[in-house]
């Protein structure tokens, strides 16, 4: 059965081009222009993968809220921007709210399409049995079969891409992971910019439950480490 694809653009020519490309890649694709379209589908039937633009018509939000509504629904469920608005603040806003992935629209298809295959990689990989183990060290106990994180006890609200950023760092304490092994353990291809956006929403989600955390290093130049 074919991995099915929400694709919400209202631009038609450019969603007509995205919608032919993915389904050419084996695919099945729902498209739609407006939020409350997308929100009809998702809430009968959640997609394997969501592509958002953000604005959409008079609604400079609205896959922000779409964004918000998924993560509601799923935690794993992956999402990934598609838009002209490549700002810092509105790239930071978006993996924030839990997006995987950000992609600006002059990204070229089989980039996308790159990125999209990855991220369905990394849905099978959460399968595998060698990673359904969990990792204990310290307060913070890691568990990849119900891609959980717990710090103290308490369940750390992470995305998937923060998930498995985590479970890269700690599968080796106090060894550095540079951007390029974080990427390849996460299954995503990013800039260095966007890496660095996921870490510092990590560090926050564990600072909300423990002022006092500071078990991420910055190792300047090189990547980043789990620290005792």
């Amino acid at each position: 059965m074919p991995k099915q694809i929400i694709l919400v653009e209202d631009e038609p020519i450019l969603c007509e081009n995205y919608a032919k490309a993915i389904r050419e890649q084996g695919y099945e694709v729902i498209t739609c222009n407006n939020k409350q379209d997308a929100l009809d589908i998702i809430n009968k039937r959640l997609p394997d993968l969501a592509l958002l633009d953000i604005g959409l018509g008079y609604d400079a939000e609205a896959g922000f809220d779409l964004c918000r509504e998924i993560r509601s629904l799923s935690r794993t469920l992956p999402i990934i921007f598609l838009t002209a608005r490549d700002s810092d603040f509105d790239t930071i806003s978006g993996l924030r709210l839990g997006a995987d992935d950000y992609l600006s629209k002059d990204t070229s298809m089989p980039h996308i399409l790159a990125r999209i295959a990855a991220l369905f990689r990394r849905i099978q990989a959460l399968q595998a049995p060698n990673e359904s183990e969990q990792i204990k060290h310290e307060q913070l106990m890691v568990d990849a079969q119900c891609f959980q994180v717990e710090w103290n006890g308490e369940v750390v609200d992470l995305s998937l891409t923060e998930f498995w950023m985590v479970h890269s760092l700690v599968k080796r304490v106090g060894h550095v992971k540079n951007r390029e092994q974080l990427m390849g353990d996460s299954n995503i291809y990013v800039d260095d910019g966007t890496i660095t956006s996921h870490i510092k929403r990590i560090r926050k989600k564990f600072k909300e439950l423990d002022d006092s955390f500071g078990h991420i290093e910055t190792v300047y130049g090189i990547g980043y480490r789990w620290k005792t």
